[in-house]
Parts: structure tokens; sequence; C-alpha cells
């Protein structure tokens, strides 16, 4: 599965932003998906999940309703729209496949990551 991170950009703090992870070879319709965050120095963190069938997600505590995951299992895309966007969200985001919840270890594959800045 190659997946395909994209949508980062330099941003204004308040401004909006809406990240896609495209996925190729085999399909990732059948498989949970999540994005996660890393700066320089730091863990790479865990940012926002969605099941395969799209019923329930998981987001962490810092950007819960400010950014919302979704998929569109029949283009192989996994979304993640991030608004009201802090300059604390600047980071490279990740998308992966495979896995659930914030333990990094039980998704299988990784995007490239798409680099996020939020200018104060």
């Amino acid at each position: 599965v190659l997946l395909q991170a994209s949508g980062g950009g330099l941003v204004q703090a308040g401004d909006s932003l809406r990240l896609s992870c495209a996925a190729s070879g085999r399909t990732s319709s059948k498989y949970n998906m999540g994005w996660f965050r890393q700066v320089p120095g730091k863990e790479r963190e865990f940012v926002a999940g969605i099941r395969w069938s799209g019923g329930s997600t998981n987001y962490a505590d810092s950007v819960k309703g400010r950014f919302t995951i979704s998929r569109d299992n029949a283009k192989d895309t996994v979304y993640l729209q991030m608004n009201s966007l802090k300059p604390e969200d600047t980071a490279v985001y990740y998308c992966a496949s495979g896995g659930w919840g914030p333990t990094k270890s039980s998704y299988d594959y990784w995007g490239q990551g798409t680099q996020v800045t939020v200018s104060s």
C-alpha cells in the first residue's frame, strides 16, 4: 500500500486546511486510517483516526472540535479538515493505515508526510 499525503501549506492562525491521503496498491477501504503529526525533536503524536466503515472516529484532545477526519472509500482517500488552526498545530502530518488510536506500532503503512505551518 502506498499512502500519499497532500494539502499542507503555510496559513495564518484561524485559517483552515484540508489534508488528503490517497491510497494505492492494495485498497485501503477495509482498513482503519489515522493521522499523526510530528515536530522536530518530539515524538510523532496521534491526531485523529477513523474506522474502515467511517462509523467511528477518535481525536486527540488538542484538536477536538477543530479537526474532522473523514473518508471516501470509493476514492480510497482519507481527509483531515483542520479549522481554527493555531501555531501549535505546525508540524509534518502523516497518514497511516491499519491501526487504531494513538498506538503507532499498530499501523502497518505510513505516508510520506505533508508540512503544515501556521503563522501567528
